[in-house]
């Protein structure tokens, strides 16, 4: 097997089931090869009768039941060590893929055997380039992001660092980490550096993956000469900054935060 799909749903089958057509009219012909690949969903227990459409449209993906909603690291890991692939590839359910992106992600870490995870220029429905590589957090990079703190110019100099502005978003480059919407892995990297910490249950988990990627001396790519549009909701982002402390997503982002703080001993 060459490349391993894994794609975690928790209601939001429309978007499964839209992201999996875009992954079965891409191309996967490389030269003279036929790239063998297949899909894994895992539910995290959505109650949206997925199982049985994928069973009558797609008999042949994989689909994993689980009991429970254990958040998203944990929800991948279920999927990527069933993964059969050289390569696993973590997909959102929200992502859609034009035609070259897997052929041209391969044939790329197929030449560059350093390289643990790539991922493409993710864009917003409109074509426009969305966020999705960056540098490390500051200390108080979250909280300058969601509340008017990020107005201040030494805060708007921290997040534009984060943000990498001082980039084109055009050119192949390596980079501190990757949204985990869309991470090209190499296999073998992976299950070498470990899956997903399930501490994280949402956010955080993509960042603190290739921290430990870099830790083994595996480079971590942006590659945006390929592209996917990501219907990107953010939704810790849309809570108003007063209700930084309340909304039950945002309080998954600040312990995923301080999980991360504390793990990294980031001070």
């Amino acid at each position: 097997m060459d490349i391993s799909i894994v794609i975690v749903n928790y209601k939001s089958k429309g978007d499964t089931l839209n992201c999996i057509k875009s992954i079965k009219e891409a191309c996967f012909d490389i030269a003279d090869k036929k790239l063998k690949h297949e899909i894994i969903v895992v539910d995290n227990n959505s109650g949206d009768a997925i199982g049985e459409i994928l069973n009558w449209q797609y008999p042949e993906i994989v689909f994993i039941q689980n009991k429970k909603n254990t958040g998203m690291g944990a929800g991948n890991n279920v999927g990527l060590k069933k993964a059969q692939g050289k390569y696993s590839v973590v997909m959102n359910p929200d992502i859609i893929v034009f035609k070259d992106v897997f052929t041209k992600l391969y044939g790329y870490m197929e030449t560059n055997e350093n390289i643990g995870i790539i991922a493409p220029q993710q864009l917003s429905p409109d074509r426009s380039i969305q966020d999705s590589c960056y540098r490390w957090h500051g200390l108080l990079t979250p909280i300058y992001r969601r509340t008017p703190l990020g107005k201040t110019g030494f805060a708007k100099k921290d997040i534009d660092h984060f943000l990498m502005k001082d980039f084109d978003h055009k050119t192949i480059r390596n980079v501190d980490w990757l949204l985990g919407s869309f991470l090209f892995c190499r296999s073998e990297a992976l299950k070498q550096v470990g899956y997903f910490d399930e501490r994280y249950f949402m956010y955080f988990e993509d960042t603190d993956l290739c921290r430990r990627f870099w830790n083994k001396n595996w480079k971590i790519v942006y590659y945006p000469l390929v592209k996917v549009i990501h219907n990107h909701a953010r939704e810790s982002a849309q809570v108003a900054w007063y209700k930084f402390f309340t909304s039950t997503t945002t309080k998954h982002h600040i312990r995923s935060w301080v999980k991360y703080l504390l793990k990294w001993e980031i001070k």
